[in-house]
């Protein structure tokens, strides 16, 4: 190389560290800003309700998101991403019960067995292209879940994980308390978004837009396409199973449920609520759609006819997502502002 040639080069990548750099601070500042106001939230509302929720919402906020991770910039329908959740749950239960570790050694074993598995599986099923991808996820999970039930001495078969999860005290944290447990759910969250933001916004995020908006043209320039996917198949199955182990810290047990395909369905249809176009759109479907569950259910028994009503809604009414909506809406408004100054 030419000392023209360095000096044309240099300034290349300092420019893209330089923005990069900033991006990712202020990533982490507004993590941060999350975390606290969450974690002030139970001292302006008292409610134990509000606690479940929030709860909730991190076991399903993550799930959501590593699904849109899939489906929104891979453009990989999976409708059998529901088995990690479930695999989350009972690995980190079933780990509880049977070792008695520690929580995190927990946690972090059962991080491992969803690598392994989701590897093994991702192998497979990356392969296949649209939805011949979309019904081998679905075959696989229903493996899982026909494995739950039918293994009854390890997983106590349809009546799900019995006796309880065992929360053993580490490092001053007793998961056995509610206020803990909603503390250490939130800095879950946050830690995951935070995670997964860098994923999408890094240049592998970007090299799976490109996978996902032409594959062929992305292998015609030397990218991995089979790699690519694989990997972030395997990562979107961690962060599944970390919302699975929230939600097993949650009810303090693993049920069929949780690997069944309705559970895949959820996640499909909170993405299409909140949308897959921008980064927290399936946080807000997530929100929205937890509300609506529990609404819907306490007045009507005919949940399922109210749920299917706002899919068709969102599917034909708005053609798209909330916050997609919101965020094309805004642009056009302010592009009418622009034009008309």
């Amino acid at each position: 190389m030419t000392e023209l040639q360095a000096e044309q080069g240099a300034p290349a990548l300092d420019v893209r560290r330089i923005e990069a750099k900033p991006r990712r601070n202020g990533d982490v500042l507004i993590a941060l800003a999350v975390f606290v106001v969450l974690a002030l939230l139970p001292m302006v509302f008292s409610s134990k309700l509000l606690l479940d929720f929030v709860i909730r919402c991190a076991a399903y906020g993550l799930f959501a998101t590593s699904l849109n991770l899939l489906v929104g910039y891979t453009g990989l329908t999976s409708f059998g991403h529901g088995m990690f959740f479930g695999l989350g749950a009972y690995g980190f239960g079933l780990m509880m019960q049977k070792t008695g570790v520690a929580i995190p050694v927990a946690f972090v074993a059962t991080l491992a067995i969803t690598f392994v598995v989701a590897l093994v599986i991702g192998a497979i099923c990356v392969r296949l292209r649209e939805i011949y991808f979309a019904f081998v996820t679905l075959a696989f999970q229903m493996l899982i879940h026909s494995t739950i039930l039918s293994w009854v001495s390890l997983t106590g078969g349809d009546q799900g994980l019995r006796g309880g999860v065992p929360r053993p005290p580490f490092w001053g944290i007793d998961l056995s308390n509610q206020l803990h447990l909603y503390l250490v759910s939130c800095a879950l969250l946050v830690i995951g978004l935070l995670l997964m933001r860098q994923i999408a916004q890094s240049p592998f995020g970007y090299t799976l837009r490109m996978i996902r908006d032409n594959a062929t043209r992305a292998s015609f320039i030397g990218i991995d396409v089979w790699r690519a996917k694989l990997t972030i198949f395997v990562l979107a199955a961690l962060f599944a199973s970390t919302g699975g182990m929230i939600m097993a810290l949650f009810v303090s047990g693993a049920y069929p449920e949780f690997a069944y395909w309705t559970t895949s369905g959820e996640g499909i249809f909170i993405n299409m609520l909140g949308g897959v176009t921008t980064f927290l759109g399936p946080m807000v479907g997530t929100v929205l759609f937890l509300i609506l569950n529990d609404t819907v259910t306490r007045l009507t028994e005919y949940h399922g006819l109210v749920l299917g009503i706002v899919i068709l809604f969102f599917a034909i009414g708005l053609r798209k997502g909330l916050m997609d909506f919101a965020v094309e809406w805004y642009a056009q408004r302010r592009n009418g502002n622009g034009e008309r100054g």
